[in-house]
């Protein structure tokens, strides 16, 4: 029976010699037991034997007599000169397959040790790596020592110290062959995601696949017990020079999989993977593994971008290419469903354009079925402006579905459109500017949903035009009508804030409509205003308070009405003049600025002289006609809706109110309505024009005419558009003068610092109270439920299904149970100054009515509804509340989204409490 020859290379020639050479000087002759690495090139090297390098020689023989002449050979090239003396001390080191027992004495005698060197490759990797001892399990591994002995770095493996394990030498192996890790770490931090990760480098796969296919074998088979069984798949891959593509063919191998008809994918699958890949066995791993790797990439691009800057484009590039490769297999309709892909997304969206218009009639239940969906999808936050524009188009579905209560007042016409339908204005904004997929069905479908809520907007726009005709007749300020007139904002808003010492800020943001005002206070971070309102009646909800501009709506009457408190005419002297009257009538010294007083020079943000008009006791008023000049110049907003940093200082307004504890009233003098007409829609062509939206004579269809004391122009009279699209003058973004809902609708918003003292007879407005009930995200409509009653305004009645049944809120709501068991009695001693039993009560109600979740102003104003005892500091309050309810740590209560969410964990509530596991 004939034994296989070890096989040696040049790096174990060398340590042979290194080991044996200082012990045998002047021998130049070395027998080994081995046969030559035909892959080797060069058979002459030197290396270094003490302080000095030696030639080389290797010879490969395989009959005793070729080794005599080799080492004749050899000895005839080293002698030269007289006396024969050598002049060359070069070593011959001769390989191949004769066996030790058919060398004669007579060359074994020149040779190192008289008998052929074993070449013991394990403890040559020993030395390598400067060990005493290497793992057992390395000795059956012949293709793990060779490699360790081929892939040596050129400044040698690093010591590991008394033994080397199989674990750190294949890891060194890993880091050389294949830029895996570290050679110096002690164990390889290696999962899926670095695995993957690999696969995309330049050079990964290409290295992999140029290894011999033992040393393939064996980097799989250890890859496979650290990584799990989805890497013999990827490592074959990138074999096949396929490594770039192991991902997106993961992604694509999960969608199939996941399909109604995955047998019928087996097929398209097997063209793409190749026979040997194609069982489902083999690829569902591999196909957990890529979607599990996807998943936490796009957490990382979704949680912190910053940290993770490249994770957004690194998954879409996957999954874009995933795509490509579903059409160039014909697999594009089995995965167009798909949860992950890109094709699903547009998918999905298109569904949800479909259900949006169904037989040419909105269908709510499809529709929110699709935005359950659409939402479903994994890259849902990453298209997140896609997806909030198919949300804001669903909540217009749900508005249609919703009968609303006709207005029998202009006050209760203003008062729902600030509470309602001016979020049908915002979400018409947010539609109107298409979706950011530009796909041309969602485009047209969305379209379509636009025309069918600018039809109802005009039926409630008439109404409030044929209200409005009569009610200007004879409303004043001593006979409103019950509504607020914008002469009397100051007296009943700014006026109160003012008592005893204090010191708002007046806003006036010039053109503002509900729709801008309604997005402003959306943005208001929460943990530094708190938006407050006049107390309300008992058993009436509290609301912002609308008022009713003058009329034709401009800023000639409506500004100079709101600044001077009285209905008057006039440019910014007169609001000058007329703003200090009226506060010098309220004992109070003022100060007004116009666009010029308050921009602060180069250097400056605000203007040194308005500063110091904050620092002082003065009422201080601001007109900021960012808006209006935009508007009327043809420009809107960036995002083609106004927020707080699309307004020229607003956000350093409001900074420096907040400096200076100073309260915010922020108002307008009149709304406006923005051009969404088709492009091709030309002027009016009418008498007596006297603006964009105004003019004089006799009504048409679309107009109104309207007289009496609110009318400031043209000796009482004037007919003014309500109809959208009707103009008198040149395109511009939008218009005002007019009579429509949006144009003459003043909306007030009110702001306190927050832990500042709130006015006496006012109260807390929580952000959940002011969005009507259709817009709510967390509720949808249900199905079978019956006919909706008529919209009131904010949290309108409307048929709606709760992630959970609420909890009964009350007396006898869970609320009171907990306040009064004995773990929250003894909690409650370890609390200084703890709020009262009733507020706590009534704060566990309403949060678990609201399915676990409110902001912190809404449960402040939860304890003062139940205590009448307001709250300065929302949040701070809800701090106490999280001492009170966290028993030893349990998070019962806690503040999250940086502090702008109060949760409620209700199970364990009762569990701690009421010692309830259910």
């Amino acid at each position: 029976m004939t034994t296989a020859r070890p096989v040696a290379g040049r790096r174990a020639i060398e340590v042979l010699l290194e080991t044996e050479l200082p012990h045998a000087p002047g021998q130049r002759l070395v027998l080994v037991d081995a046969v030559w690495d035909s892959s080797e090139k060069d058979t002459e090297f030197t290396v270094r034997v003490g302080d000095v390098r030696r030639r080389v020689v290797v010879t490969d023989q395989n009959s005793p007599l070729g080794i005599a002449d080799a080492w004749h050979q050899h000895r005839l090239r080293a002698t030269a000169g007289e006396g024969g003396s050598d002049h060359d001390d070069s070593v011959l080191v001769v390989t191949g397959t004769v066996p030790p027992d058919q060398l004669g004495w007579d060359l074994r005698a020149y040779a190192v040790h008289r008998h052929p060197l074993a070449v013991n490759r394990a403890e040559i990797v020993t030395q390598l790596f400067g060990a005493a001892d290497l793992d057992p399990r390395m000795l059956g591994e012949h293709w793990l020592l060779d490699a360790l002995l081929d892939a040596e770095p050129l400044d040698g493996w690093p010591p590991v110290g008394s033994v080397l394990t199989r674990d750190r030498a294949v890891c060194a192996l890993l880091a050389a062959r294949l830029g895996l890790g570290d050679t110096s770490a002690d164990t390889l931090d290696l999962d899926a995601d670095t695995l993957f990760g690999w696969t995309r480098t330049p050079t990964g796969p290409a290295r992999f696949a140029a290894l011999a296919e033992s040393e393939r074998r064996g980097l799989t088979t250890w890859l496979t017990q650290a990584v799990g069984p989805a890497a013999p798949t990827l490592l074959v891959l990138a074999a096949e020079g396929r490594g770039a593509d192991a991902l997106p063919l993961g992604a694509l191998a999960s969608a199939a999989l996941a399909s109604p008809a995955a047998e019928a994918a087996g097929f398209a699958l097997g063209t793409l993977f190749g026979p040997d890949l194609a069982s489902f066995d083999t690829l569902r791993p591999f196909a957990e593994a890529a979607t599990g790797v996807l998943t936490r990439w796009i957490a990382q691009a979704e949680g912190n971008s910053a940290a993770h800057p490249q994770a957004r484009p690194r998954v879409l590039a996957v999954l874009e290419r995933a795509d490509r490769l579903a059409a160039e297999g014909r697999l594009a309709p089995q995965v167009s469903g798909d949860r992950l892909l890109p094709s699903g997304y547009v998918s999905r969206l298109r569904a949800l354009a479909a259900a949006l218009d169904h037989r040419g009639e909105p269908t709510p239940a499809a529709a929110e079925r699709a935005l359950l969906e659409l939402a479903d999808h994994q890259l849902a936050a990453f298209h997140a402006e896609s997806t909030e524009t198919a949300r804001t188009a669903v909540r217009l579905v749900r508005w249609l579905a919703t009968p609303h209560r006709q207005a029998q007042s202009v006050a209760q016409a203003v008062q729902d459109h600030l509470a309602s339908t001016s979020w049908v204005d915002l979400a018409l904004g947010v539609l109107a500017e298409g979706d950011g997929s530009r796909d041309a069905h969602v485009g047209e479908a969305y379209r379509r949903l636009i025309g069918a809520v600018q039809a109802r907007r005009r039926n409630l726009d008439e109404q409030c035009a044929a209200l409005l005709a009569p009610w200007a007749e004879t409303a004043a300020q001593q006979a409103p009508g019950g509504a607020l007139l914008i002469e009397d904002v100051l007296a009943k808003t700014a006026a109160p804030l003012a008592k005893d010492g204090g010191r708002p800020l007046i806003v006036v943001l010039d053109g503002m409509s509900a729709d801008v005002a309604v997005r402003i206070a959306a943005e208001l971070d929460q943990r530094v205003w708190t938006e407050v309102v006049p107390a309300s009646q008992p058993g009436t909800v509290p609301q912002r308070r609308a008022a009713v501009s003058m009329l034709p709506s401009i800023t000639r009457v409506s500004r100079a009405s709101l600044l001077c408190g009285r209905p008057c005419e006039g440019g910014q002297s007169v609001e000058r003049s007329g703003f200090t009257t009226l506060w010098n009538k309220r004992h109070r010294t003022s100060q007004l600025f116009h666009k010029g007083g308050y921009e602060g020079l180069p250097g400056h943000r605000l203007a040194p002289e308005f500063v110091q008009a904050l620092a002082s006791d003065d009422v201080v008023a601001v007109v900021v006609n960012t808006i209006d000049d935009a508007l009327s110049s043809g420009r809107e907003s960036t995002s083609g809706r106004w927020g707080i940093r699309d307004i020229g200082k607003l956000p350093d307004l409001l900074n420096a109110a907040r400096d200076y504890g100073r309260p915010v009233l922020i108002v307008s003098d009149h709304g406006h309505m923005v051009d969404r007409t088709e492009r091709n829609n030309q002027p009016s062509e009418a008498p007596g024009v006297r603006g964009a939206r105004w003019r004089t004579g006799t009504p048409r269809d679309g107009e109104v005419a309207l007289s009496g004391p609110r009318v400031l122009t043209d000796g009482g009279h004037a007919v003014a558009a309500w109809r959208d699209d009707v103009r008198y003058t040149a395109r511009q973004a939008g218009y005002h003068g007019g009579a429509s809902l949006a144009e003459i609708t003043v909306p007030v918003i009110t702001l306190v610092p927050v832990g500042a003292a709130l006015p006496s007879g006012w109260s807390l407005l929580p952000p959940e109270s002011t969005e009507p009930a259709w817009w709510s995200t967390h509720r949808h409509l249900s199905p079978d439920s019956a006919p909706a009653p008529a919209e009131t305004g904010v949290h309108a009645a409307y048929p709606l299904r709760h992630a959970q049944p609420p909890e009964p809120v009350g007396r006898s709501g869970l609320g009171k149970r907990i306040v009064g068991s004995p773990p929250y009695r003894t909690q409650r001693d370890f609390v200084r100054l703890p709020p009262a039993d009733k507020a706590v009560a009534a704060v566990l109600d309403a949060l678990l009515a609201a399915g676990g979740k409110l902001s912190p102003g809404a449960v402040a104003a939860a304890a003062q509804a139940a205590t009448g005892k307001s709250q300065r500091n929302p949040e701070r309050f809800a701090t106490v509340l999280e001492r009170l309810l966290n028993i030893d740590g349990y998070p019962v209560l806690q503040l999250i989204e940086s502090g702008r969410t109060v949760q409620l964990d209700k199970a364990l509530l009762q569990q701690q409490f009421l010692g309830d596991t259910a």
